[in-house]
Formats: C-alpha cells, sequence, structure tokens
C-alpha cells in the first residue's frame, strides 16, 4: 500500500474554486480532515476506485467496499459526498497495481444482489458486536433480533435431540463403544446407535468423500421417503444430495443457462438466490408476479404474458421456478394451482424447478408436492395425448427449513424427474467437479427423511419436541399477524406456511420524501429506521422485488417470545407519528 502525497486546505479550496466552481466552509472541512486522518488503513486507489475501510457503519457492504464517494456529514447533517475533483487530486501519486481489481474481475458478480444479507444485515452485526463487548449503554435497545434469514438455532431453537446424537456418534465413532455410560448419562436411547451403525455402514466416515451424487444407502432413504408421502415410487438414481437446497439450484442454473439470452421465470417476490445466480451466470431472470390479494397465490395468464413477452425480447425461457410454500410470501400453493403450472410447463417446453423446502412448514391445509401433482396428471384424462410424459422436474428439500433448522450443517437433495439420461450424465459431471456435499450434512438429510417412528425408544421425545417447535413457531406468526393488523397503513396475509410475513405498508408522503433524500427507497429507509431504533433486523421488499407503487417488508417469526413484536409496534407508531 502507497502513501498519499498530503494535500493543504488552500489547495483543496482552491482546486474547487478554479475547476468547479465550488469550495467547502470551515466546519465541512474540519469533518472531511477528521475522517480522512482516522482511516484505518489508508485509503488506497486502484483503477479509478477509492478503497476505504472506515467502519461498517459508514458503508453499505461489507468492511471493504467501492465507495466512489465519502459517506461525510456536511452542515446540516444531510450526507456530503466527497467531489470528484477532491478524489482525483487526493490520489494522483499512482500506487502499485494489484492484479484483481473491481473492474477486471467478473463484473456478473459484481452485478448481482443478496438484500437478506446486505446493508441491514452487516448494520445489525455491527450492533450486535457493540452490546456484546458492552459498549451499548448508547443504543436504544439491549439485543438485536436478526428477523432478515431463515436461520433457526441462531435464534434459540433447540436441535432435535435424536437428530444431534446420530451426528455425535457419527463424527466420534468411538462412542459406539460407550453405549452404556451414553445411555444412562445422555439418555441415548437403544436406536441411535442403530441409526449410527446404519450410516456408518453406508458412509464409513464423515471425514471421508462419499459418492459425488451422494451415499447410496442415504438416497435410498430419500426414496423412500418421497414414495410414503406422495405413494409414487422415487428411483434413488434420480436424487442428488447436495449442500442445502442451494447449492441444487446453483447446479440447476448452471446446466440450464447455456447462453446470455437463457431466461428462467421467476415468481415476484422471489428469494434473491435466483435473481443472484442468473445475474453471476449472465442469464435472464423473467419475473411473474404472484396475486397478492389472493394469498399470494399463482396467476397462470401472468406467468403466460411474462412468458411472451420475453420471447418477444429474444430470450430463450428454459425453466419456471415455484416456491412452495412460498418464500417471502409464506403462501402455500394448492393442488389445482400446481397443476396449472405443470400444464403450462408441459406446453411451453419448460422445465419445473419446484423449491420446497419448506414443505413441513404449513400452517394451513396441508402440503401438495410437484412431484404428486406430475404422477397424477400423468395417470389423468389430461394426458392421453402423453403431454406430460416428457415434463422435466427438478423438486428440492433442506435439512436447513422446517422443524430440523440444521442450516449449518450444509444438506439437501434434489430429485430429477424426466431428464435426458445424456443431460443427467452432464449434471453427474459438474457435481463431480465439487466432489460431494458434505457428509456429515447427508447423514441429517437421512435423520430428516427417515425420523424416529411411533413405537421406537426415541420417538416420545422427538414428537415432543418436533410438536413444541411447530406450535411456538405458529404461535408466534399468528401473534406478528395479529399485531400487523393494528398497525396504521399496514396489510398483511394470514400465516399460511414457511416462517416468514411479508405485509405492505403504507408510509406517509412526507416519509418517502425524505426516505428520497436520504438516497433510499421508502422501505429500505423504514427497515434501517426500524433497526436503529429497535435491534430488529428485517429486510425490505426491494430485496425480492414488488408490483410498482407497493411496498413491504419481510420478517421471520422464528425469534423466542412475542417482546419483539411489542418493539416493532411501538417503533411504527412513532415513526408514523413523526412524518404525519
Amino acid at each position: 500500500m502507497s502513501a498519499t502525497k498530503p494535500i493543504g486546505r488552500a489547495s483543496w479550496t482552491m482546486l474547487g474554486q478554479k475547476k468547479h466552481g465550488c469550495s467547502w466552509s470551515p466546519r465541512t472541512w474540519k469533518k472531511v480532515t477528521t475522517v480522512l486522518k482516522k482511516q484505518q488503513p489508508p485509503v488506497e486507489r486502484s483503477n479509478g476506485v477509492v478503497l476505504t475501510r472506515l467502519g461498517r457503519s459508514r458503508i453499505n457492504e461489507s468492511p471493504y467496499t467501492r465507495t466512489p464517494t465519502m459517506p461525510l456529514q456536511g452542515p446540516n447533517g444531510a450526507s456530503l459526498p466527497l467531489p470528484d475533483f477532491v478524489e482525483k487530486r487526493l490520489f494522483s501519486s499512482a500506487p502499485q497495481q494489484k492484479s484483481l481489481t473491481i473492474d477486471n474481475i467478473n463484473q456478473n458478480v459484481r452485478k448481482a444482489k443478496y438484500a437478506v444479507r446486505g446493508e441491514l444485515a452487516v448494520k445489525s452485526e455491527e450492533y450486535r458486536a457493540k452490546l456484546q463487548k458492552g459498549e451499548g449503554k448508547d443504543l436504544p435497545f439491549d439485543s438485536v433480533i436478526s428477523a432478515n434469514i431463515g436461520n433457526p438455532q441462531q435464534l434459540d431453537q433447540k436441535p432435535i435431540t435424536f437428530f444431534r446424537q446420530v451426528a455425535s456418534i457419527m463424527e466420534n465413532p468411538e462412542l459406539l463403544s460407550k453405549e452404556a455410560v451414553l445411555n444412562k448419562e445422555l439418555g441415548y436411547e437403544k436406536d441411535v446407535f442403530e441409526r449410527a451403525r446404519k450410516l456408518l455402514a453406508d458412509v464409513k466416515s464423515v471425514g471421508a468423500y462419499s459418492q459425488s451424487q451422494g451415499a447410496p444407502g442415504i438416497r435410498q432413504s430419500v426414496a423412500d421417503f418421497i414414495e410414503r408421502r406422495d405413494g409414487y415410487s422415487a428411483d434413488p438414481a434420480h436424487i442428488y444430495l447436495s449442500a442445502g437446497a442451494s447449492s441444487g439450484v446453483n447446479t440447476l442454473m448452471n446446466i440450464i443457462c447455456a447462453t446470455p439470452q437463457t431466461g428462467v421465470l421467476v415468481p415476484i417476490p422471489q428469494y434473491p438466490l435466483y435473481t443472484a445466480t442468473l445475474s453471476v451466470l449472465n442469464a435472464h431472470c423473467v419475473p411473474y408476479y404472484l396475486n397478492e390479494e389472493n394469498n399470494w397465490s399463482t396467476n397462470i395468464d401472468g406467468i403466460r404474458t411474462a412468458l411472451k413477452d420475453a420471447q418477444k425480447k429474444g430470450i430463450d425461457v428454459k425453466a419456471v421456478v415455484v416456491i412452495n410454500p412460498g418464500n417471502p410470501t409464506g403462501a402455500s400453493l394448492q393442488a389445482q394451482d400446481i397443476h396449472s403450472v405443470l400444464e403450462l410447463a408441459a406446453e411451453e417446453k419448460l422445465v419445473c424447478i419446484a423449491d420446497e423446502v419448506y414443505q413441513t412448514n404449513v400452517f394451513e391445509g396441508e402440503f401438495h408436492s410437484f412431484k404428486k401433482g406430475l404422477r397424477d396428471l400423468q395417470r389423468s384424462d389430461k394426458n392421453k395425448s402423453g403431454k406430460f410424459d416428457n415434463l422435466e422436474l427438478a423438486s428440492l428439500h433442506s435439512i436447513s427449513k422446517g422443524m430440523v433448522g440444521e442450516c449449518g450443517h450444509r444438506g439437501g437433495y434434489y430429485e430429477m424427474v424426466g431428464f435426458d439420461p445424456e443431460v443427467v450424465a452432464q449434471i453427474y459431471k459438474f457435481v463431480s467437479i465439487m466432489l460431494c456435499a458434505p457428509v456429515i450434512g447427508q447423514c441429517m438429510v437421512e435423520v430428516m427423511v427417515n425420523p424416529p417412528q411411533p413405537g421406537s425408544p426415541s420417538y416420545p421425545l422427538y414428537k415432543k419436541e418436533y410438536d413444541h417447535i411447530f406450535n411456538s413457531l405458529y404461535s408466534r406468526a399468528n401473534a406478528l399477524y395479529e399485531a400487523f393488523k393494528e398497525m396504521e397503513g399496514v396489510s398483511c396475509q394470514s400465516p399460511q406456511g414457511s416462517m416468514y410475513l411479508f405485509p405492505t405498508i403504507t408510509l406517509p408522503p412526507k416519509a418517502v420524501e425524505t426516505a428520497k433524500k436520504a438516497g433510499k427507497a421508502p422501505d429500505e429507509y423504514y427497515c434501517l429506521r426500524l433497526l436503529d431504533a429497535t435491534g430488529i433486523c428485517i429486510v425490505p421488499g426491494t430485496g425480492f422485488g414488488q408490483k410498482e407503487g407497493t411496498l413491504h417488508f419481510r420478517t421471520t417469526f422464528l425469534a423466542p417470545g412475542t417482546e419483539w413484536v411489542g418493539r416493532i409496534t411501538k417503533f411504527h407508531q412513532e415513526f408514523m407519528d413523526e412524518f404525519r
């Protein structure tokens, strides 16, 4: 890192007057120089880009970020950018060039956005760290609630005992010789040891690679689970174990997105994984809007219109994504909705990608899988012409959600139905490049799809824990929903499934104007103010996509208790009063 040549106030101000007809007041000059002197490490210039480390509270993304303007405060408290002429003058000396710069890395990565872990999440972690260090006496809250992401165990959801007991033996097989001690002292039941022995016979060691596709015995357990769930057989040869559902999505998108003109239909609002992945692959996200007025249901006419409009633009639409139950909406699709999507996919020769990671998080009605929907259609009168015989369906599931909540173990699977064998061979090659999914995560998939059953020693505790988690989630979802119903300018669909609510908010014109002056979208400004006032981190609707002219935010209902709900209602009332 090279040092920069100091520049005096007179030269700086004179340069501004001469070239741009402007100068800074003494007060502004003092603020600028104070910030510049405190920078650690010093400002560095690379290919015309200023890199700073001012602390995350001063920036929008990571500790190191591209900031063509400095986030300073002017005399009136407004955001004060560092003018271009100052930036150019300050960094006139040429430092040593790096091989990688922000301008020569993959620009598709740079363009990708992932709001769930964006500015708000970074700022919330700053607050959390400050509180942990005992430095948060100036904050108006004493805890941070991360309601921005579906990360159950971060928010004190207890791991299911049977799962962790099996995992502990998988990690340390020597525990098998301590069966009596573990049973007496820690409550390890006989079926825990039986399951661990079965899994060890399949994977040998969780420290060893498995087959690229995943351990054969675990894939068989997944196939058995799908058959029990849907009433139709499943072939373990069509099942791939993955590092969470996200890894499966990445694999499928890499295979599907062959050219820059490839397009994928994605529901809006959507989980940002899809738009971010398509951006990285330089492919097109083709948005279709869900029907908020009808519990966020799919609108087939809307999907068809989005498809045709994209095709007119020369986009080669290859697939349609459906998230069921929905993220961020929480909506759970009915069987007829699923049939309609599958019919469209068959007619238009689209691959159907069913993201079903929240399939056990269903509060109203029951979960309907796309696999069952496809098999039902294939056996129905609608298939007399063989319309559905060649439809390609990929269904994904994960250990990260539901009552399991084992996000950090990175386990999931996807089942592929109707794919060409030559394409499947290329998918196998693609996953082989990454070797295999984490084997301990694969084992967690096995216990998820094959939990203790009635009559087994571990079943009573498993059932108690499972039901407690489910009922707690449902209770908190309803408490949050009832609170939203009472809040001015807020409307929300009743909780149907998943881990989220996605209410609509209507903000006063003064709040919208203030947000605009701050360079923020109105819902983003609202969420930032909420975080600063309450320590609760949520995600603005802009991060998921929303119809023009509407504002939303997404919140989980994973945090324990309901005290934090009162924080939201109190803040909201004060916010609305401030901007009347």
